[in-house]
Parts: C-alpha cells; sequence; structure tokens
C-alpha cells in the first residue's frame, strides 16, 4: 500500500482533488492513504506562525525550521522517504512517477512518502540539509504554493498502482512511456460531420493498426515536442532505415503547425 503524508498550509487544496475521479477511487479501495495535515499544528508560538523574515534581509518571507522538524519526527518512519516540492527541484516525469511507484508495484509491496509543501520564498535550507531525501519541481514555473505540485505528483503516482486502473495496459500505452507522445484515438461513430476516422482502424489489420500508431506518435512528437523527438529517435535508428516499410504519415504538423514544429522538420537528429 501507499502511504503518503502531505505537510502544507492549505489542506483543503489537496483533499478535495485528491477525492474525485481514479485517486479518489484508489484511496476507497485501499490502494492508497493520503493524509494532508496543517503544519500550524506544529507551530509553538501564540500566533502558530510558520513563516518569518530572511536572514540578511531580502523580500519575502521563509518558512521555518520548528514547525516543519516538528512534524517530520513525529510522522517518520524508518522506511519514509521526504520529498520537498520546490522549483529548485528534479523536474518531475513519468520516469519519476514509476520510480515512486515502483514498491508498491509487487504483491504487499509498501511505500511511505511525506511530501513538504513549499511556499512563500520556499524553506529554510537548514530543513533541506537535514529532513529532505529528495526535492521535486513540475515545471519552470511559480505556483503559488507546493501543495498544487504536490497534488499532480501523487496523482501521476497512484494512477501506476496495480489495481488502480480498470485495464493495467492503459498506463503502459500513454504518452512518455516509451519516450513519445501518444498516437492519435478515435472512438465511434466511424464519420461524423464528414470527418472519417483512418481507415487502418476499420481494416482489422491489427498489425497495420500498430504500425501506424508508431507512426502517428513519432510524428506528433517531432512536431509537439522535438526534444523528446531527437532522444527517441537517437535511440531508434532502425524507424528512419531506408529499407523499412513505411506508411503514409497524417499532416500533423499543418493541422497543428508552430514556428518550432516547422524548425524540426528541416533536420532528423537520427543523421
Amino acid at each position: 500500500m501507499l502511504e503518503i503524508d502531505v505537510l502544507t498550509l492549505f489542506p483543503e487544496m489537496v483533499t478535495g482533488p485528491l477525492s474525485q475521479s481514479i485517486p479518489g477511487r484508489a484511496a476507497n479501495g485501499g490502494h492508497v492513504a493520503v493524509r494532508a495535515h496543517q503544519l500550524r499544528n506544529w507551530a509553538t508560538d501564540k500566533h502558530h506562525r510558520t513563516d518569518d523574515y530572511l536572514c540578511g534581509g531580502g523580500q519575502g518571507m521563509l518558512m521555518k525550521c520548528e514547525p516543519i522538524f516538528a512534524a517530520i519526527e513525529q510522522l517518520r518512519r524508518p522506511e519514509s522517504r521526504v520529498i520537498l516540492m520546490t522549483p529548485q527541484g528534479q523536474v518531475f516525469s513519468q520516469a519519476v512517477a514509476e520510480r515512486l511507484a515502483a514498491p508498491c508495484m509487487q504483491p504487499g509491496g509498501n511505500a511511505h512518502y511525506i511530501i513538504i509543501c513549499g511556499h512563500y520564498e520556499g524553506v529554510d535550507q537548514r530543513v533541506v540539509d537535514e529532513l529532505v531525501d529528495e526535492e521535486l519541481s513540475i515545471g519552470d514555473y511559480i505556483l503559488t504554493n507546493g501543495a498544487i505540485a504536490a497534488v499532480v505528483i501523487i496523482d501521476a503516482i497512484v494512477r501506476l498502482l496495480p489495481g488502480v486502473l480498470g485495464d493495467e495496459r492503459s498506463s503502459a500505452d500513454e504518452s512518455f512511456t516509451h519516450g513519445l507522445l501518444e498516437a492519435p484515438a478515435y472512438t465511434k461513430p466511424n464519420v461524423f460531420r464528414g470527418l472519417s476516422v483512418p481507415e487502418v482502424f476499420l481494416s482489422g489489420n491489427h498489425k497495420a493498426i500498430e504500425q501506424w500508431k508508431l507512426e502517428q506518435a513519432v510524428e506528433r512528437t517531432r512536431c509537439n515536442r522535438p526534444d523528446l523527438y531527437a532522444a527517441w529517435a537517437a535511440e531508434h535508428p532502425e524507424f528512419f532505415s531506408p529499407k523499412r516499410k513505411k506508411i503514409k504519415r497524417t499532416a500533423y504538423r499543418k493541422r497543428k503547425g508552430t514556428a518550432e514544429a516547422d524548425s524540426a522538420a528541416t533536420s532528423t537528429p537520427a543523421e
């Protein structure tokens, strides 16, 4: 089972979103237990302050050591791992989500994470030096507080747990799992307002369908995420072999084109 304790000044920002949809069903099914704690409960002064002015001057306020140390010392177990949500952290990715979910992927597997949600100008560096095992960021931008980011990573981890998704293959076929964005998908009706589902889906030829999906995933990645495309292309030179049988690609760039996609189309990273 996965257990997560979240230390935040805004517990409702965590409990609200995670009570819905897949995370909510995962909690009800006993796959995960997420507990959001009000950090002020560990403050000892009469005003329950969790922040103070920066030493040496500077703009803004900084989260204090005392409440965070007290909270971690109460919640931490031998197997616990403490994660700090901060813009200075490693950028969160599907690979990181899979690593954090890994201890729970086997029958009887367990993991316990304590997530510290930064606020104001962040946390006192002594918290990082003495308590934190890992620093994570969900991107190169600044949010109001770390609770929002914590919800993102919890959702990404929870949906990987066995039994959470209805079809275990769902998470294996999604974007980023194999280094590419997910291929376009369609449902019924086969024709809607004159727009048809690609003929290959109606052929019954599963091998051809899988080949079409790969072609489209590569094309979509090339147009939307040149960085991912370059890395994937470098690892799969056989995809660009003149001898490999190819199918006609959808003109994805013409529908969703950007200046970056136009630039990426001028060169092939595998060459």
